[in-house]
């Protein structure tokens, strides 16, 4: 069954340049997909279309098989919810606490439940010590993290995250990308990630790739980075297991077509025992 489905969708801020142009996709329920493309491509704009935060031009938009209307947008946000590059566009409490619970009342969650779910969600993003906390006193990466916790603790069937990580050091990005892998095979959440973390890409199980507006290739990791010249063409990188196989190949060396590191090592070591 379909998550998503969009079909010839169309968008212009100005009205001259098409933003988004003819896009057409569909996303499978409880996938995990990124969306790729160079800056300025039309990722982040057809995330906004898909939550209504912005009215298309032209085409149709499916969500879990309900088409995104004005009348129809209540329901579609009880299904799907975002997590912005910029956490601050998403506070709305006057303390991180409350700002978990605002989205949990917004969907009528009992407030005998709401505090346990709160305090699942701040230690799920390492926030448990800053729950009595302003929201605008916080790093940058706490506020992604806190943000993260709001959409997480909904319970929603769809996330899309718009550059989530990219606030975070190495090592919490590491954790949140790590959180968000469990949930989406504990709750079988479809999970939407627009991001230029190519490494995120190649464990994703399916990547759609943006170019002007226009959907240019869609596929699994694999399929994508075989393209290696079309995505240098679009400013895109590949990732670094593919340039080592890239490297190998030339002194002679055969591996499989794998995007795992540990994999590409035991096969080395596996033809160095052979020779």
């Amino acid at each position: 069954m379909k998550a998503i489905e969009v079909r010839n969708l169309d968008f212009s801020y100005d009205k001259e340049r098409m933003v988004v142009d003819k896009a057409t996709f569909s996303i499978e329920k409880g996938t995990y997909t990124t969306i790729i493309g160079h800056n300025g491509s039309g990722k982040s704009t057809i995330a906004k279309l898909l939550l209504g935060l912005l009215e298309k031009a032209g085409g149709e938009i499916y969500i879990d098989g309900m088409e995104l209307t004005l009348e129809n947008l209540p329901k579609i946000r009880n299904r799907i919810g975002i997590v912005f590059q910029n956490p601050d566009n998403q506070f709305i409490g006057s303390t991180v606490r409350d700002d978990i619970a605002f989205g949990l009342e917004n969907h009528c969650v009992p407030q005998e439940q709401m505090d346990g779910i709160i305090e699942e969600y701040a230690a799920r993003v390492n926030m448990s010590d800053f729950l009595e906390s302003e929201p605008t006193k916080l790093s940058g990466g706490q506020k992604q993290r806190v943000a993260i916790a709001s959409v997480l603790a909904m319970n929603l069937n769809i996330i899309v995250f718009d550059e989530a990580t990219s606030m975070l050091d190495p090592s919490g990005k590491r954790d949140i990308n790590r959180l968000i892998k469990q949930l989406h095979k504990e709750r079988e959440i479809t999970i939407i990630s627009i991001t230029h973390d190519i490494e995120e890409v190649a464990q994703s199980d399916n990547v759609i790739v943006v170019e002007n507006g226009r959907i240019a290739m869609t596929g699994t990791p694999k399929e994508i980075f075989r393209n290696e010249k079309v995505m240098v063409k679009m400013q895109l990188d590949i990732p670094f297991v593919y340039k080592v196989k890239k490297e190998l190949q030339k002194k002679g060396i055969r591996v499989s077509d794998t995007l795992s590191m540990e994999r590409m090592a035991e096969e080395i070591c596996q033809s160095v025992l052979k020779n």
